[in-house]
């Protein structure tokens, strides 16, 4: 006859008191089915999860069919048992690692947004970036969280984002230095300019390393036509201080 292990009671224990939401989420089963898809052989890392892996895996969790857009508190509880799952966590590199706690961290599933105020900053994106190009155009604001009440997450960076520019937002994902490098780099083609951009955008964001992402579209919002663009988030170690860079990239 046989028996469980400790480890098999531990994790049939685990299934029972899981809140309901992990037995009928479609981000749940969707994620684990990219992860096993990941892991195998002939993916591109091999049994090792990389960080454009990890990324696609959890984008099941903004998209889940039947909940609203974001990650909930469930798929959030879920997500924290994957973050604490150390053989999990040594399958994937350094960097999808860091882009799982930075998902985690940022997506914690709170309903209303800190109170975030964001203004104009009065210097021009030239001056700021030190040389003129075609982020010229950028719209740049700044501010912060007052103390104690609460951090930029995804819900404040959201409705930060919309109070100052206007445009709706989609979701903040993170992103790494090199990939600011490359997003802006696609729109300008001065070296200097970008290089002037990305070491003042980071400046805020330099020793906590939370860059964010979100493209907006938008139709009247200071064109009378439909424009559409990206905007970069960087944020400070305490969570408090948001910086923000919008970019238009088309406009009829």
């Amino acid at each position: 006859m046989k028996t469980l292990s400790m480890t098999s009671l531990v994790g049939a224990l685990a299934l029972l008191t899981a809140p309901a939401a992990f037995a009928t989420s479609t981000s749940i089963p969707a994620f684990e089915a990219s992860i096993t898809t990941a892991k195998g052989p002939s993916s591109p890392g091999g049994t090792t999860i990389l960080r454009s892996e990890i990324r696609t895996a959890l984008d099941a969790f903004l998209n889940d069919t039947g909940s609203p857009e974001g990650v909930d508190s469930a798929e959030r509880a879920y997500l924290a048992t994957r973050l604490n799952d150390t053989p999990f966590q040594q399958s994937l590199t350094g960097t999808a690692a860091k882009y799982y706690a930075d998902f985690h961290e940022v997506n914690d599933a709170a309903i209303t947004g800190a109170p975030l105020y964001l203004n104009q900053v009065a210097q021009t994106p030239a001056s700021l970036f030190g040389a003129t190009g075609s982020l010229s155009s950028a719209r740049i604001y700044e501010g912060y969280i007052p103390n104690g009440q609460g951090v930029a997450n995804q819900q404040t960076l959201g409705e930060a984002f919309s109070m100052a520019f206007g445009p709706q937002a989609s979701i903040f994902e993170p992103i790494t230095v090199r990939e600011l490098i490359s997003r802006l780099s696609a729109v300008s083609y001065n070296v200097d300019e970008v290089e002037g951009a990305v070491a003042y955008i980071t400046a805020i964001s330099r020793n906590s390393n939370r860059l964010y992402t979100t493209g907006w579209s938008c139709r009247g919002c200071g064109a009378p036509g439909y424009t559409q663009g990206f905007a970069i988030a960087a944020v400070s170690t305490d969570r408090r201080f948001v910086r923000m860079v919008s970019v238009t990239t088309y406009a009829d």
